[in-house]
């Protein structure tokens, strides 16, 4: 029973219930290995790219939007696509599981499948994977065309385009996606190859042939020679490998030995490496491959894989949920986001939400969603720098006449008032510069020193505190808190 069940699994049952006779026959490569999708799979380099983009896309959040008519989006959660794919695609998978498979036979094959089912209210229920090598297209007379499974026991299934919700990627006829395997079947056929006579290469402890007996005279016959050989081989070979062996009549054993360096074979290893991490667009760290990796390359190619890789097949999935699943009628937005995986380093994220929120792009508690943190009510108002303006306050500003103010009695030199207000202002300043100056020197400012010394809310006060550490130099530290202050 066991080993039946490896045998299954592994494609070479060939009972009905098996998967040998329905997985792909292949194609027959210049270097003798045969290619289909399941043998490049014993490729480590092809696997890797394979867990890369499967697991990655699997970890990406599935968000249904639907456009405000003031601008922006709100999310919907009450939906039944949002439900379907984010939180119950079928009775047996996960989400997880469910995309991780998916977008594993994408990769491999370049076509996805899934069976719908709806409710009487036309809502979509379930979406049940079927595996790409079992379907085939067949065209029909009217110019559509049908979809045709082959079940575990042989039996077709056809199925209407309506029945199917077909995943397919880079198409030349738009009705299959081409297979990267297929595409790729001589560079990954090589690597196979390679692979194969490494493990051979070591089988034979490293050494191509063992060697050769010198015997200064001569056989008295062919046949005498091969006996010879032959109880030699027998001597060495099985379970008496490695043991020492007896020469007579004057004979020499000579070793053959070969050099993986001379042949350049682990280059030959890496070179193919590289080549199948560029067919499937996969940076070489992510396949754990740090030959070439240094701190300050990895973070960029984590950013460009993100955006150069993972973006179009999200891209191809929503594309493909919004005409298929949700019709052309539809508002919603399907939306698988990367962006969380692209923020960067603690400091990045900081210094980035510091300067959206300073410019008003970006509400506080909207930074402190994306840190995960819970809102804090009063920081829900845009801030925006004291000195700038848009164009159209700029030009009301301008057209609008000077006011006259009424004049008043020329004041004494000596006015209290006017030496007060001068000497709050200086104390203000010497107050923001020596709390600027203790940040500076990563000593700790207590958000109710900074209130007091600068006669603002404690509130305030942590928030500037927040906010002071994304970068900013001394001069800029020191005029925002002076405005601060006069502004409280």
């Amino acid at each position: 029973m066991f080993i039946s069940r490896i045998s299954a699994d592994s494609g070479t049952d060939r009972s009905p219930a098996g998967r040998f006779w329905f997985e792909p026959i292949g194609m027959r490569t210049s270097s003798g290995a045969r290619v289909t999708p399941a043998s490049s799979m014993t490729l480590p380099a092809v696997i890797s790219c394979v867990r890369v983009l499967t697991e990655s896309f699997g970890i990406m959040p599935f968000m249904l939007y639907r456009p405000k008519a003031s601008g922006g989006r709100e999310k919907v959660r009450n939906h039944w696509l949002y439900r379907l794919i984010a939180k119950r695609p079928n009775a047996f998978q996960s989400p997880y599981e469910w995309k991780l498979m998916l977008q594993g036979h994408l990769a491999l094959r370049g076509n996805a499948f899934c069976q719908i089912t709806a409710n009487g209210k036309g809502e979509i229920t379930d979406l049940l994977p079927l595996h790409p090598d079992r379907m085939s297209i067949e065209p029909l007379d009217n110019g559509s065309y049908r979809y045709v499974y082959t079940d575990q026991n042989g039996r077709p299934i056809i199925y209407s385009r309506h029945q199917i919700w077909h995943l397919r990627g880079l198409s030349d006829d738009g009705m299959m996606g081409l297979s990267l395997v297929g595409l790729a079947r001589e560079a990954i056929g090589e690597g196979l190859a390679i692979q194969s006579y490494s493990t051979r290469f070591f089988a034979n402890d490293a050494k191509p042939g063992g060697g050769w007996i010198e015997y200064p005279g001569s056989f008295a016959t062919n046949e005498a020679k091969k006996k010879f050989r032959d109880s030699w081989q027998d001597m060495q070979g099985g379970s008496n490998r490695g043991k020492v062996g007896v020469l007579e009549r004057g004979m020499k054993f000579h070793e053959l030995g070969l050099s993986n360096k001379d042949s350049q074979f682990i280059e030959a290893r890496a070179d193919k490496r590289k080549e199948i991490y560029a067919i499937f667009r996969v940076p070489p760290h992510k396949a754990m491959d740090l030959d070439q990796a240094t701190n300050n390359n990895i973070e960029h190619q984590g950013i460009e894989f993100w955006t150069d890789t993972m973006l179009p097949w999200a891209t191809l999935w929503e594309s493909s949920i919004s005409t298929f699943l949700l019709g052309a009628d539809s508002d919603l937005e399907p939306d698988f986001d990367h962006i969380p995986m692209i923020r960067g380093d603690g400091k990045s994220r900081a210094e980035r939400i510091a300067r959206l929120v300073l410019s008003g792009v970006m509400l506080r508690n909207e930074g402190r969603e994306e840190e995960g943190l819970d809102p804090i009510d009063g920081l829900d108002e845009p801030m925006q720098p004291a000195n700038m303006m848009t164009l159209e306050q700029a030009e009301k500003q301008q057209q609008q006449p000077p006011q006259q103010q009424p004049k008043q009695p020329a004041a004494p030199a000596d006015d209290a008032g006017a030496r007060g207000a001068a000497r709050m202002a200086a104390l203000l300043r010497g107050n923001a510069q020596r709390m600027v100056r203790r940040l500076m020197a990563d000593k700790p400012v207590p958000a109710e020193t900074l209130a007091e010394a600068m006669a603002i809310s404690v509130p305030v006060a942590s928030t500037w505190l927040e906010l002071s550490r994304s970068g900013f130099t001394e001069d800029e530290l020191t005029a925002s808190l002076v405005a601060l202050g006069e502004n409280a």
